[in-house]
């Protein structure tokens, strides 16, 4: 083989090496084109989950406020109702109270209705001896009337008739426009046992409150029964 061979030899295998050292560099070079859009690919998916979850969590975030701030109006305009709701309720019971005054206004009347309560009142305490606290402007009426009521306690009970000591301290007098936060007293008698321990409150001021808490959840029905439906 002469130097002409020799150096077409050569020439065919720095060819031949080339041509695999191309085609091995494509290979690698298409090789990690595809590595990188993979994972581009997949970097992309994970930001764009990362975004979903985000937009997730913020949406549930506003649904949250959306109720709490719902619950809130809702709370607030339950309790402006059962305001409302008190303050007609009060509005009647102011007006109970007021009406009051005008049954110790009436002397006859309220004469008979002092000794009713006397006579309930030594009924509730089944007492030998008592003592009855009323009103200073009631004194002379509770006066003329407390031996009657004895009497009548006397034959319902069937008992000795009771001693009755008209107190000398008074119930407080009854309310005016210009103090209405002092103690004040509608009318009506309080009567305790002689130790103080057992009370019996027969004022009409307290009869009132006592009817009005028996009451209240049927005047509440009566008023407010439709707003519910």
């Amino acid at each position: 083989m002469n130097d002409t061979d020799v150096s077409k030899q050569i020439q065919q295998m720095v060819r031949f090496i080339r041509q695999e050292a191309e085609e091995k560099a494509n290979e690698i070079s298409v090789s990690a084109e595809e590595e990188f859009q993979i994972e581009k690919l997949q970097l992309v998916e994970a930001e764009k989950k990362k975004v979903r979850q985000e937009y997730e969590r913020k949406t549930k975030q506003v649904e949250v406020r959306k109720k709490i701030e719902y619950s809130m109006q809702l709370n607030a305009s339950r309790i402006k109702v059962l305001q409302a709701q008190d303050d007609v309720v009060s509005g009647m019971k102011e007006s109970a109270s007021k009406a009051l005054l005008k049954i110790s206004g009436d002397k006859n009347n309220y004469k008979k209705l002092l000794k009713g309560l006397i006579v309930q009142s030594l009924v509730r305490l089944k007492e030998p001896s008592v003592l009855l606290r009323c009103r200073e402007m009631d004194v002379s009426v509770v006066k003329s009337v407390v031996e009657d009521a004895k009497r009548e306690y006397t034959e319902k009970a069937k008992v000795r008739t009771p001693n009755v000591t008209i107190d000398n301290v008074h119930l407080p007098p009854p309310p005016t426009h210009s103090d209405r936060h002092r103690a004040s007293c509608s009318g009506g008698v309080v009567l305790a046992s002689e130790d103080g321990k057992i009370v019996c409150e027969n004022t009409l001021d307290a009869r009132l409150d006592v009817v009005f808490r028996q009451k209240l959840p049927e005047i509440r029905k009566q008023l407010f029964s439709k707003m519910g439906a």
